[in-house]
C-alpha cells in the first residue's frame, strides 16, 4: 500500500508573519531547516512511498538541496501564490495516478508531525475519502461580524485542524476541478474544498497532536527549538 499513498509537503508560502526575510521552511530549528523535518516525518512512515515537496517561486533549488538526502523524494516542483494553487500544481504531479491513490497533504511549517498521527490519518482513509487530523478547541470560540459577537458554538463542538489531511485522489482531485469553475473560491485548506464542493462527501477527524504546532510567528520558532532539542520550552 506504501507505494500507492503519496504524501505532499506544501513549503509555497514565504512567511511574510514571520519577517525572516526568507521563507520560514528554510528557517533552522534543531540543527536542520523546518522543511527537513517535515519532509523526515513522511519519509521514514513505512506507510508513505514517496513524497512530492512544493516550495515556493524562487527558492526552488534550496528546497531540492534540503530533499535530496531523503530516498523517497520525488519531485521538488513550484507552488502557488495561495495554498490552493501550491495544492493544485501538486495535484497536476499527480495527474496520471488512479483516483485510489491515497494522498496526504501537510503544512510544511508543522515539523514536528509524527508517526502515531500520520497512521491515524492513513487508517481512517482505509474506510474514509476525505480526513483531517485535529485537536479540540481549548478557548471559548465566537462568530464575530463588525467587531461584535454575534454566536458563541459549543465549545466541545470546535476542533482545530491540523495537518496532514488526506485524500482519495479521485475525490480532492474533484472538489477541485469544481472549486477552480467558482469565481468566488475562497480556502484556507484542502479538507475546506471538499466540504465545499463535495458536501456529501463525510470528513472524518482523527485526533492530532499538540506537538504537531504550526509556526507562524517568530514566538513559534522558539517553541519548535525547544521541542527540536528535546527541552520543554
Amino acid at each position: 500500500m506504501a507505494t500507492r499513498t503519496v504524501a505532499v509537503v506544501l513549503a509555497g508560502g514565504v512567511g511574510e508573519r514571520m519577517g525572516a526575510g526568507r521563507p520560514k521552511q528554510l528557517i533552522d530549528v534543531g540543527g536542520r531547516p523546518i522543511l527537513a523535518h517535515a519532509i523526515d516525518a513522511f519519509d521514514a512512515h513505512p506507510g508513505i512511498g514517496e513524497v512530492v515537496v512544493v516550495m515556493a517561486a524562487g527558492h526552488l533549488r534550496e528546497a531540492a538541496a534540503v530533499a535530496a538526502p531523503f530516498g523517497k523524494t520525488a519531485a521538488v516542483i513550484e507552488g502557488g501564490d495561495t495554498r490552493t494553487a501550491s495544492t493544485v500544481a501538486a495535484l497536476r504531479t499527480l495527474s496520471g495516478r488512479p483516483d485510489d491513490v491515497r494522498v496526504l497533504f501537510h503544512d510544511a511549517a508543522r515539523p514536528f508531525v509524527d508517526r502515531p498521527v500520520i497512521d491515524r490519518v492513513l487508517d481512517a482513509l482505509d474506510a474514509h475519502e476525505a480526513v483531517a487530523a485535529g485537536l479540540p478547541a481549548s478557548d471559548t470560540m465566537v462568530v464575530v461580524e463588525d467587531g461584535m459577537v454575534v454566536s458563541m458554538p459549543p465549545r466541545e463542538t470546535m476542533i482545530r485542524f491540523q495537518t496532514p489531511q488526506g485524500f482519495r485522489l479521485g475525490t480532492i482531485r474533484k472538489a477541485y476541478e469544481l472549486a477552480l469553475a467558482d469565481p468566488g473560491l475562497r480556502a484556507t485548506d484542502d479538507c475546506g474544498i471538499v466540504h465545499r464542493y463535495l458536501p456529501d462527501v463525510p470528513i472524518r477527524v482523527v485526533a492530532g497532536s499538540e506537538r504537531n504546532l504550526k509556526v507562524t510567528q517568530p514566538l513559534d520558532v522558539v517553541v519548535a527549538e525547544h521541542l527540536a532539542t528535546g527541552d520543554t520550552p
